[in-house]
């Protein structure tokens, strides 16, 4: 494809995505809407099959290495490749690349998940692979279904978007040991007394979060939290993944990962 093309492809992929929201198409459209859909889970799931365990770390775009919370972020993706998962983000700058550089650089497995948007995002030189996404919940289901965790940095509406996805999938039981852990209780702290008031009006039950919200600053307690969690409540094991088949074609999945 001609790189000239790339902005042009993505902004039809945007406005395929908003022409679905705006309403009742035909049923046609609706119908081939949903083979597009089904195209790109497929893709995921080729591509995200062998990756191995993975915690997925979420924070803003917009801050630059030479923040604190870049330097944190890249202490957390060290800290998860030393416990073998493979770091997930979205595959962007900022906390994200922070979090890849950390995994990166440390020698563990990282991948990055980009979503397509209107002002075009490259992905960020520490990932080993990005696997591109048109739709939002395509990825966010992915993530979850991959990832045996997450780790909240400090973000904007898209880092809370998939952090209160998680939480109501565990609260309503959709999920269970899955871990979030969120990072800067200085950054968070409106946030904390809002989760706060919410259990004082009894809106949700403090079991809700007491298990599997851990708010910190500290990444030995983070990776203590991942240990109890994520490694023993699944019976995790260090460097184990699935292996592809030759027979069907699924090397090629791998061959530009660690």
């Amino acid at each position: 494809m001609i790189k000239e093309d790339i902005p042009k492809l993505r902004q039809k992929y945007l406005h395929s995505e908003r022409r679905f929201l705006e309403g009742p198409r035909s049923r046609t459209r609706e119908f081939l809407f949903t083979f597009k859909v089904l195209f790109e889970f497929i893709r995921g799931f080729r591509k995200l099959h062998f990756i191995g365990p993975s915690i997925t770390v979420f924070g803003s775009a917009r801050f630059d290495e030479n923040h604190p919370y870049y330097k944190m972020a890249m202490d957390v993706g060290k800290a998860i490749s030393n416990l073998g998962f493979t770091v997930l983000t979205g595959g962007g700058p900022g906390i994200m690349e922070a979090a890849n550089r950390g995994a990166f650089e440390n020698g563990g497995r990282s991948i990055g998940c980009n979503i397509m948007l209107p002002h075009e995002q490259k992905e960020n030189p520490y990932v080993q692979r990005s696997v591109e996404f048109r739709y939002f919940f395509v990825r966010k289901t992915l993530l979850i279904k991959y990832s045996y965790g997450f780790v909240i940095m400090p973000g904007g509406w898209g880092t809370m978007d998939e952090m209160f996805e998680a939480l109501t999938l565990i609260q309503t039981g959709k999920i269970r040991e899955f871990p979030v852990i969120l990072f800067g209780k200085e950054y968070w702290k409106h946030l904390i007394e809002l989760t706060e008031d919410m259990i004082q009006n009894k809106t949700i039950a403090p079991d809700d979060i007491q298990r599997h919200l851990l708010i910190t600053d500290s990444v030995e307690e983070m990776v203590e939290h991942l240990k109890q969690y994520s490694i023993k409540a699944h019976g995790l094991k260090k460097g184990k993944r699935i292996k592809p088949l030759r027979f069907i074609g699924e090397l090629i999945f791998t061959k530009r990962q660690a």
